[in-house]
């Protein structure tokens, strides 16, 4: 009797042994890039492991994936990315995985802007006639037309390069990465549904820490006279900052850091900087920083420091998570134009 009644808590303890791992199995996400990847974190907590294939200080614009890649997507529960022609490479790469689970496109129904609004003045934009642009914007055609790119040409550098017509760095935007937040935690929902209420609770919980932020950041850039507001970087990154914060932005190179800029443009944006008086500009962490180094020279317009454009920093650097870049961005700013 006493044989059997071991025999039977033994097979108990294992059976709940095994409910447990189970239980404690974390949902593998794949994100494209470090952003987006703090992201998931703060909404899956716990209950999440999150591999993104762009690491921190990395070039989204000009990733090359690898065969590695690839099996960890196969491997995946959830993949997101940002969409909006980020990731031009991330389409064939999914492919490429044979992946059939839950993908989440983190910008959709955000407010989005067209790359032509990217450079100068982004502070003048009219947003009635935005949101105008943006109802008529056709997604499914632009679906079609993305599903039949011809991936002979896509093998040239330029595809990875050409993010079309809407500006894909729309995480500079506070109230943008909210919608991100919604849109991550329904994917997690519905890849676990039933850690749901948890899913949830961090979103509301993180969105509200990003109000909070928002409002800090509003109040320090206020401190600088709009008409000093003006920030030279390499490329065109910050046009959703620059709208929501009433922040000018200057840049050699378009919205991509694999465009080049030309003399021209280079000549014409030296002589903007003298006759408007920007006394910084400004390095960024993923970009060859050459120009605005000669671009500082030519104009005596100091080096105000490295803002964090398209990808998070190590965790032993100040922009390690969503929330620090974005603080150290606008400390970096104020700082050099007071």
């Amino acid at each position: 009797m006493l044989k059997n009644t071991l025999t039977t808590s033994m097979i108990l303890l294992g059976l709940g042994a095994s409910s447990a791992a189970i239980a404690e199995q974390k949902i593998a996400v794949i994100s494209s890039f470090s952003i987006l990847g703090d992201l998931v974190s703060e909404v899956g907590q716990e209950h999440v492991t999150v591999t993104n294939l762009v690491k921190v200080d990395g070039d989204a614009h000009v990733f090359s994936p690898t065969p590695q890649d690839a099996k960890a997507i196969s491997k995946a529960q959830l993949v997101v990315m940002n969409g909006l022609q980020f990731e031009g490479w991330m389409p064939r790469l999914i492919e490429a995985a044979n992946y059939q689970g839950v993908q989440v496109v983190a910008a959709d129904g955000i407010d989005e802007l067209s790359s032509k609004e990217a450079g100068c003045g982004h502070e003048q934009h009219d947003h009635a006639q935005h949101s105008d642009e943006h109802e008529q914007h056709d997604h499914e055609q632009h679906s079609d037309e993305h599903e039949h790119h011809d991936d002979a040409q896509h093998d040239d550098e330029h595809a990875h390069h050409d993010h079309g017509d809407i500006d894909p760095h729309a995480w500079h935007s506070i109230k943008n990465v909210k919608v991100y937040v919604r849109n991550i935690a329904k994917g997690l929902i519905q890849v676990d549904p039933e850690n749901r209420l948890d899913y949830q609770q961090n979103a509301a919980h993180y969105t509200e820490e990003l109000d909070q932020l928002a409002l800090k950041l509003c109040a320090q850039l206020a401190t600088i006279p709009e008409a000093q507001r003006k920030v030279i970087t390499p490329h065109d990154a910050f046009a959703y900052f620059a709208r929501d914060f009433d922040v000018t932005f200057l840049s050699p190179q378009g919205t991509s850091t694999g465009s080049e800029a030309s003399a021209a443009d280079v000549a014409k944006l030296i002589k903007q900087i003298r006759h408007d008086n920007v006394n910084a500009v400004f390095m960024e962490n993923i970009a060859d920083n050459r120009l605005i180094e000669q671009i500082s020279r030519e104009t005596d317009a100091k080096v105000g420091g490295k803002l964090y454009s398209d990808a998070l920093s190590s965790p032993d650097q100040p922009a390690s998570t969503y929330l620090k870049m974005m603080q150290y961005n606008v400390d970096t700013i104020v700082n050099a134009l007071q």
